[in-house]
């Protein structure tokens, strides 16, 4: 037999094999954040093909009435289909339910009219991309989806709460994390998943020092009991705790939770658990060690929440590289075998694949040596980090002077040149530093919430990826009150020790977070601190400063003479722990921008990867969407985008996620363009496809809002005429 029958062979077992890998799941339905639970975004609806995508137009736009444009709203939310109804979110967090072939209303609840006293006061608007349906078979019914601090269980039917879970249909997700945090933020921006009789749930906590712990908790899903828990910071005694060198980090440090979301493989009873990084996220002198299990995939016993196997992506993380999206279920055949495995994208723009039973990686996995020298008093960075051999990087990873923008104009240009000499950049971890440390792929970069799609008849794994690079620059911190200090020094005290890390060092904003300059033109002093208590979406609740530093802050940012120049002379009325008051921050989450706010390297600034999983090379890349200021120009860029693609089995990607507002659909196999419509708002969210009477739909949740776009209400659906 020669070598090219032999190669032949092969690839006709391998085909073969995963022809009937796919045969044996049903991905005909959307009932499931991500598609199905393998949470591949794969549909094996055919009705839309390459052939006829063109002539998709809209059959019906559904409003949800509640957008905030001054406060940029938004929708993630990917909506799920069950027995020919649509159920999504609305900017406000309105859960809503709609028929799916014309989108006429059936039911909303708004979850802030079910509350009263300090659950309305302290209520949270926090994002939400997707929602959870469960179903005992015959009646039983139900819709989950966490609004502000609370899980909540909803009649699918009726839209009313089941007053049988929980508290009167609620559960305060503060509650069950085996630590006091009722002061702290905790919510939940991904869905929950179902196993057997269990909804299982990770969470969003602060990324500040006060953080809660980001442990997962699976409840019964007919009462709302909490029936295990997962430390992600273990207690004495489990596997982990020693980990820190702090043995008491249990008691005060927080994060290291799974905000992007879980999977789950129903067959062997595995969760598969995506956890992001310990609190804080840029400074781990108060958290020295390999902090398990912050940045790590976990394989957990779904019936009791035992570990069963972990992998750490990286080891003391002081860059804000966590797992940002839940992993896939894939199937990798290797010599003819069929291995069943769980593919992980991260914003370094590596692919991890393991087994998903033992947790062995498919493809070599190195520890090579990382920068160690820090001028951070009480840092200790870990000596090496984990380097995947295969697939290669999605994005790039380090930049230099040849990177830069060569767009701009001459004197953009050369500043952005001057800067970037100034900067530290020589590696992927290079450390934080006071002068300033690039950060590429971004605080966004590479994949993100969205995650990957990947088809189960061809092994390709589809990644869109962000390339925007972020300045990371470390300052000290006053922690104490100077002598004789008025408000408005303690203001600014205070604004530096518990705002300027997201809203920067001259309230100007960056990345997704907004410009506090002139915002008293938006809120009142009451409002204000309204919002300082509750939170607000990518804002945390700061429930553990007093009345008087809340007062404070407010004569700063709100510019209020009468409260500034009085004496403030306040001590906070609740005890602080000493290891939330650390002697750092940063001065934002700062986009490295030219002068006139354009990006500073070369694009790519957003892309589309196809990989083959079975061997680890790339099938086909492309640039990803287009930055306004140069398509007007003719020039193709890419942009940084949220959300993910959907495949089909009529040939199709489809995919938003970007600034410009297009929807658009590609030849899955060769990554050409083959339709795009333009949307009534951007659309930062993963859309969903599914049939109803007989016809295929595509619908995608319109809200805007990110990268500074128009907010909407929209969810629009599209098909064929």
């Amino acid at each position: 037999m020669t070598a090219k029958t032999k190669q032949l062979m092969l690839v006709c077992c391998t085909l073969l094999l995963a022809n009937c890998t796919w045969r044996k799941a049903d991905y005909g339905k959307w009932e499931t954040y991500g598609g199905n639970t393998d949470n591949n975004h794969y549909s094996s609806l055919k009705q839309i093909d390459t052939t006829n995508v063109k002539r998709l137009q809209v059959t019906w736009i559904y409003h949800t009435r509640d957008a905030d444009t001054l406060n940029h709203s938004q929708i993630q939310c990917n909506p799920i289909i069950a027995d020919g109804i649509l159920y999504g979110t609305s900017p406000k967090m309105k859960l809503f339910a709609v028929d799916a072939a014309t989108g006429k209303e059936k039911w909303m609840f708004n979850p802030f009219d079910s509350l009263s006293g300090d659950k309305k006061l302290f209520f949270i608007l926090n994002n939400c991309r997707g929602i959870t349906y469960w179903s005992d078979g015959k009646q039983d019914k139900r819709i989950f989806y966490s609004a502000g601090s609370y899980l909540y269980s909803i009649n699918a039917e009726t839209g009313k709460p089941v007053n049988s879970f929980g508290e009167h249909g609620t559960i305060d997700l503060h509650n069950g994390l085996d630590r006091d945090v009722h002061d702290l933020f905790v919510t939940a921006t991904s869905p929950g998943v179902i196993y057997k009789d269990m909804i299982i749930m990770g969470t969003r906590v602060d990324e500040g020092p006060a953080a809660a712990p980001g442990h997962i908790r699976a409840y019964d899903v007919r009462t709302g009991k909490l029936r295990w828990i997962f430390h992600t910071i273990p207690h004495p005694g489990e596997f982990g705790y020693r980990t820190w060198d702090d043995t008491a980090a249990y008691n005060h440090i927080g994060g290291a939770n799974a905000w992007s979301g879980l999977t789950i493989d129903q067959k062997r009873g595995i969760l598969f658990v995506p956890t992001g990084s310990a609190s804080f996220d840029f400074y781990g002198g108060k958290r020295t060690g390999a902090d398990l299990f912050a940045d790590c995939l976990i394989g957990l016993d779904a019936n009791t929440g035992k570990r069963l196997w972990h992998f750490q992506d990286v080891h003391h993380d002081v860059w804000d590289h966590d797992f940002s999206s839940p992993p896939v279920l894939v199937t990798v055949h290797r010599n003819g075998k069929a291995i069943d495995a769980v593919a992980i994208t991260t914003k370094t723009g590596y692919v991890f694949v393991f087994n998903r039973a033992t947790g062995e990686s498919l493809f070599p996995i190195k520890e090579e040596r990382v920068p160690q020298q820090t001028e951070l008093a009480g840092e200790k960075l870990w000596p090496t980090q984990p380097i995947p051999l295969a697939p290669k990087p999605f994005v790039r990873q380090l930049l230099t002077e040849n990177d830069l923008n060569k767009l701009l104009p001459d004197s953009s240009y050369n500043e952005v040149k001057k800067r970037f000499a100034s900067y530290k950049k020589s590696h992927l971890f290079e450390p934080p530093s006071k002068e300033g440390t690039i950060v590429f792929p971004g605080f966004d970069g590479g994949a993100e919430w969205g995650g990957p799609s990947y088809d189960p008849q061809t092994g390709i794994l589809y990644v869109n990826a962000n390339e925007m690079a972020n300045v990371l620059t470390i300052t000290e911190l006053k922690n104490e009150p100077g002598k004789n200090e008025l408000f408005i020094d303690a203001g600014k005290r205070l604004y530096q020790n518990n705002c300027m890390a997201c809203h920067g060092t001259e309230r100007q904003g960056g990345g997704n977070y907004p410009s506090l300059l002139h915002v008293d033109k938006k809120y009142n002093e009451q409002q204000f601190y309204q919002l300082v208590s509750s939170g607000r979406r990518m804002m945390p609740a700061f429930k553990q400063l007093s009345e008087e530093e809340k007062q404070a802050i407010a004569s700063f940012i709100l510019n209020i003479h009468t409260l500034q120049t009085k004496p403030f002379k306040s001590e906070p009325q609740k005890k602080v722990d000493p290891y939330a008051i650390l002697p750092y921050s940063i001065t934002g989450y700062n986009l490295f921008l030219s002068k006139e706010g354009l990006p500073a390297i070369n694009p790519p600034w957003g892309t589309l990867t196809a990989i083959d999983l079975n061997s680890g090379r790339f099938v086909w890349r492309d640039t990803l969407g287009d930055y306004p200021y140069y398509a007007a120009k003719g020039i193709h860029t890419g942009s940084e985008n949220y959300g993910s693609s959907i495949l089909t089995r009529g040939g199709l990607l489809f995919i938003a996620a970007t600034r410009d507002g297009h929807l658009r659909a590609f030849n899955k196999r060769t990554g050409k363009l083959l339709w795009q419509a333009t949307l009534p708002y951007p659309a930062f969210a993963t859309p969903a496809t599914y049939t109803a009477d007989g016809k295929q739909y595509i619908v995608i949740a319109c809200g805007g809002g990110k990268l500074g776009t128009r907010s909407g209400d929209a969810y629009v659906a599209f098909a064929l005429p």
